[in-house]
């Protein structure tokens, strides 16, 4: 629930860009520049958060990272310039990096490592689940009430979550050395992972932040909620996928196949966007195989920095935010300088890029050594 309220912020913001530049008297560019606040703010603080709240509670950082998102939340809602939205998202960023970081933790260390892949997925889901519900009637919500009642409706659902929290069991991982923490990003397999996320989210961000731009001529207002329905759905179903794939065929399979598609789908979007139904097919595929990246990503960290995981799947978030920043950067320029035509093109060499480093030998490596003498997490008796 609390990945899907996160999903939502992150997501209906995008399909409101049309509607939040004219009322904060901004141009479509420009708004969209929030996402790169957000962004940015989350890559930053993901790491800093977990190299310095290592031995916490989980709770403890679930709880304080979604009250910090509520004000961001609240902050954006009576926020009346660019300036000052954009300041409230630097809030919800925190926030939301403090949150969604350590629920991966928690799914993963919570579970063995035969349903890891499963648990990891069911976590994701509620991302998926905020592109099939929270998005669209976010979208309609905005168009009929405002998008500042959506962020009102967003903010509420995230204090029903931080109520919720108390009933989840309370977990502590190793804590290391702030030196060990921060040196994970030096290690060379963690280092190739965070390469491909940063490739992988940087392709998809460079069509979706801007999607709205892509569609109109088919799809606008009401219509575009169908359109992020199909995405979501998509996403539901490759996440979904993704779990048993990842348990049954490894990371490296499933991550080499959502690349690969990912790379197809942003080709064609040109030829897709032409027609409403071509454009709900390309939003259905596009969602799926992006739905698969993550997955098998946050499974190869586990392996192969278990005696971090905390730090490893916070860079991890920052990667993907990194690569959203960047994403929504790429597109903006290519729309403004070259055009919608491009826009496609240029999301699939991002894919093309991950993919290569995805199915280099090297980025396969493992370390069952580390595996086996990874320290597992400590629950705390109740």
């Amino acid at each position: 629930m609390g990945t899907f309220t996160v999903g939502t912020d992150g997501f209906v913001l995008n399909g409101l860009l049309p509607v939040i530049a004219a009322d904060l008297h901004v141009t479509e560019s420009v708004a969209g520049q929030l996402t790169t606040v957000f962004a940015l703010t989350y890559a930053v603080a993901s790491p800093l958060i977990a190299a310095f709240t290592g031995g916490w509670d989980r709770r403890r950082l679930l709880a304080g990272g979604m009250a910090l998102f509520t004000v961001g939340m609240a902050g954006q809602a009576l926020g009346t310039s660019f300036a000052v939205v954009a300041a409230a998202r630097l809030l919800a960023a925190v926030g939301a990096a403090a949150f969604q970081s350590n629920a991966y933790v928690l799914a993963g260390a919570l579970s063995s490592e035969q349903r890891r892949g499963r648990a990891l997925s069911t976590v994701a889901a509620g991302m998926s689940v905020s592109m099939v519900l929270g998005v669209p009637i976010g979208v309609l919500a905005g168009h009929w009430f405002g998008w500042r009642a959506v962020m009102w409706g967003i903010g509420v659902v995230a204090v029903v979550v931080a109520a919720l929290i108390p009933i989840i069991p309370e977990v502590r991982v190793p804590a290391a050395g702030l030196r060990e923490r921060l040196a994970v990003v030096a290690r060379p397999a963690v280092a190739r992972v965070l390469v491909v996320t940063v490739f992988g989210t940087l392709a998809a961000f460079t069509v979706f932040v801007y999607l709205p731009v892509l569609v109109a001529p088919v799809a606008s207002g009401a219509v575009l909620s169908w359109v992020l329905v199909g995405f979501g759905l998509g996403q539901l179903a490759g996440t979904t996928f993704t779990g048993r794939a990842t348990d049954r065929l490894g990371p490296a399979r499933v991550l080499a196949f959502s690349l690969a598609g990912t790379a197809v789908v942003l080709a064609v979007v040109d030829v897709a966007v032409l027609s409403l139904p071509g454009a709900l097919l390309f939003a259905l595929f596009a969602g799926a195989f992006g739905g698969m990246l993550m997955v098998p990503q946050q499974h190869r960290l586990f392996t192969i920095a278990p005696d971090v995981p905390t730090v490893a799947l916070g860079v991890n978030g920052s990667a993907i935010y990194v690569g959203g920043a960047l994403g929504s950067v790429l597109g903006g320029v290519v729309l403004a300088d070259a055009g919608p035509g491009w826009v496609g093109p240029a999301g699939a060499l991002a894919a093309l890029a991950a993919l290569a480093l995805g199915v280099n030998p090297a980025s396969r490596t493992t370390s069952p050594r580390s595996a086996r003498t990874a320290t597992p997490p400590v629950r705390s008796p109740r």
